[in-house]
């Protein structure tokens, strides 16, 4: 039978108990020890005994089922958990540091930084949302970062696991969150939508970047309702130097309705990396909220938020892919360029909320000094920038699908696979140059980026035409993201 635990030197399966770190509502955290083991841990133990919360009971048990099956930099390494039947707890890596709760002294932070911060919590969340899991309750103090600088998300108790049976919704039929950060379809008691985690993250930043809650503190779920059809009062108008670019992007996270947001969190962490990319809209200007007619729509609007299929979780992400295609802008790589042109645009026709970055790698010398203008005095990067959207142009895409990127690097190959990793991308196009003296003797970009890729590769090759075949190799390699 479970008893609560609350005295230093106890142990349990091995662990011992040495002292309190943190006493929480509904659960204690513990700095334990075993016998072998160099790496710092904690212990979380649930708060058992009279009066206890049941909601809490079965909060625990949903993250003991969870946080085994998690793995990665984004989470805390769970190393064992203990029975109901004798005593609950989960035993974890201690992450050394504070909770980005420690930060609120300083608010507003630089926008810059925000955006960083923004960034890597988006990473994190697509990380855990590709392994079935909606957090459902991010807000600063369940964020940490690793010394290696990868945001750390914790305590998955009121999370979502499309693999597992739901027993906050089973057994409950009130909504469960933290109040200011709570999305619109969370207070539907909708618990399987990925961009409930991106509204909440939308929170944090307009709160980090303003000083401001967008919501305000209420606790109440009278005054929690007025987000289903209420907008916040645009950062603009409380900072007049907000950057509209970064208004575009937290606007679109606190949409109140799920589908205007980012579809996933890679395009949001895209966004995010590359804000100079971001296409603006209304949004970005908007310094009052939305108009009153508006507002009495939503008011009334019985289908919003309204619950979703239960593969929501794996269908966003599907049907939301970020794609990069390799593009050779080269003489000599038209017929390669087409076929690559047709592919994307299959794949773009039957996902319309994907997203197209094109990149060009600029290809530099290992021993020689690399100059920004060609033989005819044009700047190479805005060349190659301009040669990247006109190729695309034809694929006839929204503006906000499209980027375009050129990159510098030694290795071809190899700045193409680092901005697939960094951009969470999930489909490489990559055309195959048929001759090519430099492909015999060093082996193709195309066959190494599908070699080392982390993500689909698909290579795309051509018939030369007879022009084709007597032009000289290139080196430059061209990419093209969709997501």
């Amino acid at each position: 039978m479970a008893k609560p635990l609350h005295e230093p030197g106890v142990i349990l399966d091995g662990f011992r108990l040495d002292e309190v770190a943190h006493h929480g509502g509904m659960a204690a955290v513990w700095r334990v020890t075993r016998p072998g083991a160099t790496t710092p841990m904690l212990m979380k133990v649930p708060r058992i005994g009279e009066g206890t919360d049941p909601a809490a009971i079965v909060s625990f048990e949903m993250e003991q089922m969870i946080m085994p099956r998690l793995a990665g930099v984004h989470v805390p390494k769970c190393i064992a958990v203990g029975d109901f039947a004798h005593q609950p707890y989960i035993a974890l890596e201690c992450i050394p540091g504070k909770t980005l709760y420690s930060r609120l002294p300083e608010l507003p932070l630089p926008y810059d930084e925000v955006a960083e911060i923004g960034l890597k919590i988006a990473q994190a969340l697509d990380d855990i949302h590709r392994q079935h899991v909606v957090h459902l309750d991010i807000k600063p103090s369940n964020i940490m970062f690793r010394p290696t600088g990868e945001a750390v998300l914790l305590d998955f108790g009121l999370s979502h696991h499309d693999q597992l049976p739901d027993l906050m919704q089973e057994e409950f039929r009130v909504p469960f969150g933290t109040a200011p950060y709570m999305s619109p379809e969370q207070l539907r008691d909708i618990r399987n939508d990925p961009r409930s985690d991106l509204f909440a993250l939308g929170v944090l930043l307009y709160f980090f970047s303003t000083g401001v809650r967008p919501f305000g503190e209420s606790e109440t779920l009278r005054g929690m309702r007025r987000r289903l059809w209420r907008d916040p009062v645009p950062p603009r108008r409380l900072r007049p130097d907000y950057p509209p670019w970064l208004q575009e992007i937290v606007l679109r996270c606190l949409e109140i309705e799920p589908g205007y947001r980012y579809p996933t969190a890679a395009q949001l962490a895209f966004d995010l990396a590359h804000h100079d990319e971001v296409k603006l809209t209304t949004r970005s200007e908007r310094l009052r909220r939305d108009p009153f007619t508006t507002v009495l729509r939503r008011r009334f609007n019985r289908d919003l938020t309204r619950p979703s299929d239960k593969s929501v979780l794996a269908a966003q992400i599907s049907s939301s892919p970020i794609i990069a295609v390799a593009i050779d802008l080269t003489e000599g790589s038209k017929a390669t360029n087409d076929a690559l042109r047709v592919a994307a645009g299959r794949i773009l026709a039957t996902l319309p909320a994907a997203r197209l970055a094109c990149v060009n790698v600029l290809k530099q010398g290992r021993l020689t000094i690399d100059f920004t203008l060609d033989e005819h005095g044009h700047n190479k990067q805005i060349d190659r920038l301009v040669a990247l959207k006109n190729w695309a142009a034809p694929i006839k895409l929204d503006e906000r699908q499209l980027t375009a990127h050129v990159l510098e690097g030694i290795d071809p190959a190899a700045a193409i696979l680092e901005f697939a990793q960094a951009n969470s991308i999930d489909h490489i196009l990559i055309g195959a140059r048929q001759n090519s003296l430099m492909r015999k003797l060093l082996g193709s970009v195309s066959a190494k980026v599908a070699a080392e890729a982390r993500c689909t590769v698909t290579v795309v090759r051509s018939h030369p035409t007879t022009e084709e075949k007597k032009s000289p190799p290139g080196d430059d390699i061209s990419l093209s993201s969709i997501g």
